[in-house]
Formats: C-alpha cells, structure tokens, sequence
C-alpha cells in the first residue's frame, strides 16, 4: 500500500469538513511519517517538496517512490483541465532513482483544454517507458458543475475513462491505472488488463463502508493494491496510525 500526498500542490487542502487541513505542511509531514512508518505501507506517491522533506527526516528508506507529474490544473480555477505538468518530468524521476510517475488524466466533453492534456500525458508514459519506469495514470471523466470540475464516478464514465487512459503513450507496457471506487466495480474493470491501484478520495463520514468497498475491489484479478491520501492522513477520529493498520489488513 502507498500513501499519497501530492494534492498541495493542486490547490487541494480540504480534507473532510477541515478546509485548509492539508496547509499545515508540519502535521502534514507528521502523518506522513507515521503512516509511512507502518508495517504493510511500502511506498509514497508525491510532489517534489513533499518528497524531499520526507527524505531529509529518512522516511523514505526502503520505499516505493512515486513522482506526482502534473499539477497545474489548480483546483477551483478557470484552467483546471488545463492540467500542465509543473512537478517532475520522466528525466527527473529516473535521475532521483524513483519507480515511476503519477498523471492526472480528466478528460471534459466540453472543455477544449483535455486534447492538450491527453497529448501531454501520452508523451509522459512515453518518456517514463523508456526508463523502463512505471506511468500511473488516474483517468476520469469530468464535466463543470456550477463552474467546478466534479468527476463523474460510475461505471460507464470509469470504462470510457480508462480505455482513452490504456491506449496513451508509445508502450502501455508500464502503465498501471489509478482508479476510484464505483458501483458496479467489477464491469468497470473489465474494460482494461492493465494492472490498477484503487484510491482513496474524499475523507468519507462512514469509513467502515469505504473499507468494505476497497476490501471488495482489492479481489478483483487485475487490482494490486492501494494508493490512499487523505482518507488515511486525515481520518474523522484522527487516528492515522488505525487507520493506515486497518486498510494494510484489506492487503
């Protein structure tokens, strides 16, 4: 299971009903370090300035590390699925002896900015698989909500989302899919035999259900495990260390 912590840079500080809670990159660093500290959590999915303050206080010995691509589609912002890549680049996360790089990949019907994002992503997995590094690729389809960007979660959107994300790139021979949970997850899977991790989204109020749902999907033949954030970092009891115990035990 790894740990995710690249929303920052986004924009994104809500977790759960605590609006600016990811802002506080101390307590941030201080769940980090905690989850990442127990047993079952082998890796961290992140920009570089949360990455490298993780390695200067060591807590990235012996763990997977996963390079956050691109972050400039701003939460909130008029140019949201204009989401350029102003983290790491294929050359930087090859050179920082990382395993791979995550893309954000949401594609809008009526957003013109998605053919510029999809190119942008197809020529990362591209670059990543000449490093023989694996492309994490998060697909969703999106669509402007009273002037936000929501992701629309159900089956048929995950299918067409996911087969756009399979084809990007020169190879799909290191693509894994990072992918939310849906009703109907077992037909939303079927569209793809790329190997895929389930993410945790939105901090919920009834963690037991969202359990049961990662438990459910983690059976699924072509799941492989769990890149989880702020469900994790920010639980509603703020016990990160049960809550990081509880899903390694779904593993």
């Amino acid at each position: 299971m790894m740990i995710a912590a690249d929303h920052p840079a986004r924009g994104a500080l809500r977790a759960g009903d605590r609006p600016f809670a990811m802002g506080d990159r101390g307590d941030l660093l201080d769940r980090l370090v905690l989850a990442l500290s127990r047993p079952g959590v082998n890796g961290v999915l992140g920009t570089p300035d949360v990455l490298e303050d993780l390695l200067l206080l060591g807590a990235l010995d012996d763990k997977v590390v996963v390079g956050s691509m691109n972050r400039g589609g701003l939460a909130g912002t008029a140019f949201e699925i204009d989401d350029r890549f102003t983290a790491y680049d294929a050359a930087s996360i090859a050179a920082s002896g990382y395993e791979g790089g995550k893309m954000l990949t949401r594609i809008d019907a009526e957003d013109p900015a998605t053919v510029a994002t999809l190119e942008s992503c197809a020529r990362a997995v591209g670059d990543l698989a000449e490093h023989r590094l694996m492309a994490m690729v998060e697909p969703f389809i999106s669509h402007r909500v009273d002037g936000r960007v929501r992701n629309e979660l159900t089956a048929d959107a995950m299918i067409r989302a996911m087969t756009v994300a399979a084809g990007l790139g020169r190879t799909s021979a290191y693509t894994w899919l990072k992918v939310p949970i849906v009703e109907d997850m077992e037909r939303a899977m079927g569209a793809t035999t790329l190997p895929a991790v389930i993410l945790g989204g939105e901090v919920s109020t009834d963690p037991d259900a969202v359990f049961a749902s990662w438990s459910k999907a983690l059976a699924l033949p072509t799941v492989q495990g769990l890149v989880i954030g702020r469900s994790l970092l920010y639980p509603p009891d703020d016990d990160v260390a049960k809550a990081v115990d509880a899903a390694v035990g779904l593993l």
